[in-house]
């Protein structure tokens, strides 16, 4: 195994709070879809850094530039999730499902993961996901649902998302074009993460329990220093009964 090379840190944040970082985030993204040669990300506009209900994860390096980043929409009746604009003119049925989890418990949606390609190889992602969902329980929502690729379904699995095979082609739909297939997964259970596999539920646990850790993360052959800081400074409550928001602030 390599020897750690270089430190990161992984903090948290609320979209509409933070509108220089939202555009730092921003331009990575695009700069990392385009060298893929990817286009027509619906989680990929400018839309999302007003929205009040969305929560990010940055990746920084040791000289604080932003290397990554991954957030978390929480569904509040007035904003479409991601998945809803990716496939609602094809699959009018997601929008059922996401009023349905939103009125027992609420649902949120992981989107907009990107890493710097010069990270590649080093697990960055799977870490990132892991701490998005480490997170989540202090956003209070019990269901999270999100899209996937075909490269990244099992670390999906791995961390407990599920494929609903009650949409698209068993679960399977072409995004964001002909050539590449996508998947709807889920996690039913965001509270509890029963579906996660053991090793990665343990991580999750423990980043809940202790949001503000040094980790050596080793899933690759090359070890990584993380500090990891997942206090979101302000989050706000939502109350989607008969799709009226509700939204009272909570300061921490």
């Amino acid at each position: 195994m390599n020897s750690i090379e270089h430190q990161y840190k992984i903090f948290a944040f609320r979209a509409i709070d933070e509108p220089e970082l939202c555009k730092q985030y921003i331009e990575g993204h695009i700069k990392v879809l385009t060298d893929y040669g990817i286009a027509n990300i619906t989680s990929n506009n400018n839309s999302w850094v007003t929205n009040p209900n969305i929560y990010c994860l940055g990746l920084w390096s040791e000289s604080k530039e932003l290397l990554g980043g991954i957030r978390i929409q929480l569904a509040d009746g007035k904003n479409l999730l991601p998945i809803e604009e990716a496939i609602g003119y094809m699959e009018n049925d997601i929008y059922n499902i996401v009023k349905t989890y939103a009125l027992n418990g609420g649902i949120g949606e992981l989107s907009g993961l990107w890493i710097d390609n010069r990270l590649r190889g080093l697990g960055i992602g799977w870490y990132m996901v892991r701490a998005a969902i480490a997170s989540s329980s202090q956003l209070n929502f019990k269901t999270m649902i999100g899209i996937c690729g075909d490269v990244t379904l099992t670390m999906f699995n791995n961390v407990g998302f599920v494929v609903d095979k009650s949409i698209g082609d068993n679960g399977q739909f072409y995004y964001p074009n002909e050539d590449l297939i996508a998947h709807v997964v889920g996690i039913l259970n965001a509270i509890t993460l029963e579906s996660a596999i053991e090793y990665d539920k343990d991580i999750m646990v423990s980043l809940r329990k202790d949001s503000q850790q040094q980790r050596i993360e080793n899933d690759t052959d090359t070890e990584v220093c993380i500090n990891y800081n997942l206090i979101y400074p302000k989050v706000v409550s939502i109350d989607f009964s008969n799709e009226v928001s509700n939204i009272k602030s909570i300061n921490k």
